[in-house]
């Protein structure tokens, strides 16, 4: 009977070990560091989704109101960018800045037909961001990011998207693959998508780009529910 107590004794102290070692996800890590009163910097990078996104400031100020004085965010996005800009510009937009957490989104523009810009080297310029990223910056969380739809934009116009499911896809099977953060905006948007021209183009008046609007009711709540903060806001 001895025996069969120390065995029992013996697995209920592994498995709550193995609960207490259970990796946190990506996402949570900034908040845990700032609840311990670590003051942290994000860095926002990638298209004109994130240069010009009113979620930039708005992530800011709601991490800002919840801890004053200990979050900085940089927007380090370049309009009508693609990975091959994210890549050349990555020592300077990004690592040069020291983040503690990296949003990263080019997926939406590595689609784009004229820049022909292949999904295996969207993948590639990904990957090779990511493992700098990994190199340079170790304790830096990586948070991947899939945008909005897009509506009005037929082959043959210049902004016309080859594929983007595709893309985003890819962006999804990275995050899975390394374990990195994901936030997914696609199950958000698709309500409004679904509505028609008209309800999509309140919140996203050119049919690409979310308006401040937009941002409020649904880029970033998306974004401070996936970093562990509730919200409200719909």
């Amino acid at each position: 009977m001895r025996s069969i107590g120390i065995i029992w004794a013996t697995l209920t102290m592994a498995v709550a070990c193995s609960i207490a070692a259970s990796p946190v996800k990506p996402e949570l890590v900034l908040k845990q560091r700032l609840d311990a009163g670590k003051a942290q910097h994000v860095v926002a990078y990638g298209t004109s989704l994130t240069a010009a996104g009113a979620w930039v400031k708005q992530v800011e100020a709601a991490l800002s109101e919840r801890y004053p004085g200990k979050v900085k965010v940089t927007n380090s996005g370049g309009s009508g960018q693609n990975s091959r800009w994210g890549l050349a510009n990555l020592q300077t937009k990004v690592i040069d800045q020291k983040p503690d957490l990296v949003f990263i989104e080019f997926a939406i523009n590595d689609a784009v037909a004229r820049f022909d810009l292949p999904l295996d080297e969207a993948r590639k310029n990904l990957e090779t961001m990511l493992d700098r990223i990994a190199k340079d910056l170790p304790d830096c969380v990586v948070v991947l990011q899939v945008m909005n739809p897009m509506i009005n934009y037929p082959e043959g116009h210049r902004s016309h998207r080859n594929n983007l499911d595709g893309y985003y896809q890819m962006y999804r099977d990275v995050a899975a693959e390394r374990k990195l953060g994901l936030v997914d905006h696609a199950p958000s948007w698709k309500p409004v998508y679904d509505q028609g021209e008209a309800a999509f183009k309140k919140l996203a008046p050119d049919g690409l780009h979310p308006n401040a609007e937009g941002c409020t009711r649904i880029v970033t709540p998306d974004i401070l529910k996936a970093l562990g903060f509730a919200t409200d806001e719909k």
